[in-house]
């Protein structure tokens, strides 16, 4: 397990060079905080990583929301979603196909909306125990060992205080761990969880999670990450983007085999392609998505990443927002 002068030292090469580093499961080990009252707080202790090589304790997901009018064949079908892993958890900057072309569209006002809606969603998988929970839920998992998916305004409140020099133990110790007090309010019409805070006291962990530990050992989080798409997956993602822009309906024909939205199955006799991925179900933390909203601001901007070298979908004469017919020929043009 890593020091906390490690993970400082690897956060702070990450603000360097600007920027951080699904399979959620089928169990009810997910700790669902966002349903917790307003104005209450629960205590969570988060616990190492099972796999000893992860710096952190926890690890980054990136996902993508496709959205569709409907499915195709569907009279009755509502407007879907798809979420498709990012590449870019796992390769270089303009990896990715969806991103590959958002990101140009941050150089055109007029897309920056688009672009948002399309951009890749962070969250972060951890896992501990709930010490005090202000949340009734129907049942606990015998494992009292939870997941929590940890969405980024509360995972901005973690990482700053690791990097305060203040902070002396990793939260994580066995001895001299810290809790972490999660606290739900609200701001206007939207969930707010900026109050929360790491607890002022150090805690020994008490024989009944030492004893979980030693029973249950610890999840390896990698495990709860999406697997990262093959060759051909990246072009069925790609296809379906180019789909979800032009205002298309999902078809399940052409990629139920390889990413599909909660309750659509697969065509009658057909298989999944050897590597698919399970029925695209939404994320946890999709839940609370009444969260205060983040400033107006270009992903490019806050992350810092490098720009790719590419023409924008163009703006009319007459300067009115390009439709998605316009976006999706400079797309096609592009990879042509």
């Amino acid at each position: 397990m890593a020091t906390l002068a490690e993970i400082r030292a690897k956060l702070q090469e990450q603000e360097n060079r600007g920027g951080g580093s699904s399979n959620t499961g089928g169990d009810n080990a997910i700790f669902a905080f966002w349903n917790i009252p307003e104005n209450s707080t629960s205590v969570l202790r988060f616990l190492p990583d099972g796999d000893s090589s992860n710096t952190y304790f926890w690890r980054e997901r990136q996902m993508i929301r496709l959205g569709f009018a409907g499915v195709k064949g569907d009279s009755n079908s509502r407007p879907v979603t798809v979420n498709v892993p990012c590449n870019e958890m796992w390769g270089p900057v303009g990896s990715c196909p969806v991103l590959s072309e958002v990101r140009n569209w941050f150089k055109d006002p007029a897309l920056e909306d688009m672009g948002r809606k399309y951009w890749k969603k962070r969250s972060y998988v951890f896992q501990g125990f709930v010490a005090e929970s202000s949340l009734q839920e129907d049942s606990t998992p015998d494992n009292p060992i939870r997941r929590f998916v940890i969405n980024p305004s509360i995972f901005n409140i973690i990482k700053g205080a690791l990097m305060d020099s203040d902070f002396v133990e990793l939260p994580t110790d066995t001895e001299q761990g810290t809790d972490f007090r999660l606290t739900k309010t609200t701001k206007g019409q939207y969930a707010d969880y900026s109050t929360s805070s790491w607890a002022r006291r150090e805690r020994s962990l008490d024989s009944n999670e030492r004893a979980a530990i030693d029973q249950y050992g610890l999840f390896t989080l990698n495990d709860y990450l999406p697997k990262q798409p093959s060759e051909e997956e990246l072009k069925i993602i790609g296809k379906m983007f180019e789909a979800s822009v032009d205002g298309q309906l999902y078809d399940p024909e052409l990629w139920s085999n390889y990413y599909r939205p909660a309750g659509v199955q697969l065509p009658k006799g057909s298989t999944p392609a050897p590597s698919a991925s399970a029925p695209s179900a939404p994320a946890p933390e999709a839940k609370p998505v009444a969260e205060t909203p983040a400033p107006v601001t270009p992903p490019e901007k806050q992350e810092k990443v490098a720009e790719t070298v590419a023409a924008t979908a163009p703006t009319g004469d007459d300067g009115t927002k390009p439709s998605a017919q316009d976006i999706l020929a400079a797309i096609r043009n592009r990879n042509n």
